[in-house]
């Protein structure tokens, strides 16, 4: 069962209905009762959410859907979500293709909340794909067509999602609905947890400040690569002094070795946190996407 609430939303001066859905219409896996509350701050214009507790699915469909559909996960070092350029403009985007688009408000680590603040997200964005996938049929999607989009630490939990299909976050969940995304886009992602390439704030967030050696290796996606996972897309600006530009090409590198079809697209300039289009150079890399998109699935 899927719990819902419907709000309108203006797109190009014309209102949509855009659809929140509870992610887990129970309990929610791992979760310790607390009074946090969510919290959003505006930052020239846009909204970061922190503090999520509850995590939830905002459904974005297309005029002219395709069946085509993309859970986006926003970034924000795991202490944040960036949902509006890292989430609902990248939605809106992808619904002129026709493509269905879903932002996934996932849990933000937390000792207080989360039994395990480490495995919450990865909890979040595979109960995203199961949703997704045993709904397919009631909203006019492909349940071969699913994709996971991430930015930054967003990016991050989508290589988690890529790489760790066969780990079930969550123990205790029984559903056997598929959770292997059909494709991955990873938009200047955090992905390596050690030495240059670590990204010690979203390390920290997810993990603490003294992780184990197992976790690090669990966590760098990098590393955990195989021949099973989707084809993957990737982003980044050389530039980048958040996220060094090697943690894409570490990840695809690992693509290539594996044999699993991967492409990137490198920026001179850009940094880091660009969202939707990169003000440094004319090109589009959404363009290059959605010719990505067109190879990949052709008749």
């Amino acid at each position: 069962m899927v719990y819902a609430v419907f709000f309108l939303v203006a797109v190009n001066g014309t209102a949509q209905t855009v659809q929140e859905i509870t992610l887990y219409p129970a309990e929610i896996p791992g979760s310790i009762k607390t009074e946090m509350k969510e919290k959003i701050i505006l930052l020239k214009g846009t909204r970061r959410v922190y503090n999520v507790t509850q995590p939830t699915l905002t459904k974005y469909e297309s005029a002219k859907p395709n069946g085509m559909s993309i859970i986006i996960c926003p970034g924000g070092s795991y202490m944040r979500l960036s949902v509006d350029n890292e989430g609902g403009q990248v939605a809106k985007a992808l619904n002129e293709k026709g493509i269905t688009a879903f932002v996934l408000k996932y849990r933000l680590p937390n000792d207080t909340s989360m039994e395990n603040k480490s495995l919450a997200p990865l909890q979040d964005v595979q109960q995203a794909i199961r949703v997704v996938r045993k709904n397919a049929s009631a909203w006019n999607l492909h349940s071969d067509k699913i994709g996971v989009m991430g930015f930054s630490a967003g990016g991050h939990l989508a290589s988690m999602a890529a790489v760790h299909f066969k780990f079930r976050a969550d123990e205790k969940e029984k559903d056997t609905t598929s959770i292997h995304p059909d494709f991955v886009m990873l938009i200047y992602p955090v992905i390596n947890f050690s030495g240059k390439l670590l990204h010690k704030e979203s390390r920290d967030n997810l993990l603490g400040t003294e992780p184990t050696r197992q976790q690090i290796s669990f966590f760098s996606t990098d590393l955990r690569v195989t021949p099973a996972c989707p084809p993957v897309f990737l982003v980044h600006a050389e530039d980048d002094a958040s996220v060094p530009v090697e943690n894409s090409l570490r990840f695809y590198e690992a693509c290539v070795k594996n044999k699993v079809p991967a492409a990137m697209h490198l920026y001179p300039r850009g940094g880091h946190g660009f969202g939707l289009e990169n003000s440094t150079t004319k090109d589009k890399w959404m363009d290059r996407l959605f010719n990505w998109l067109d190879e990949l699935f052709k008749p």
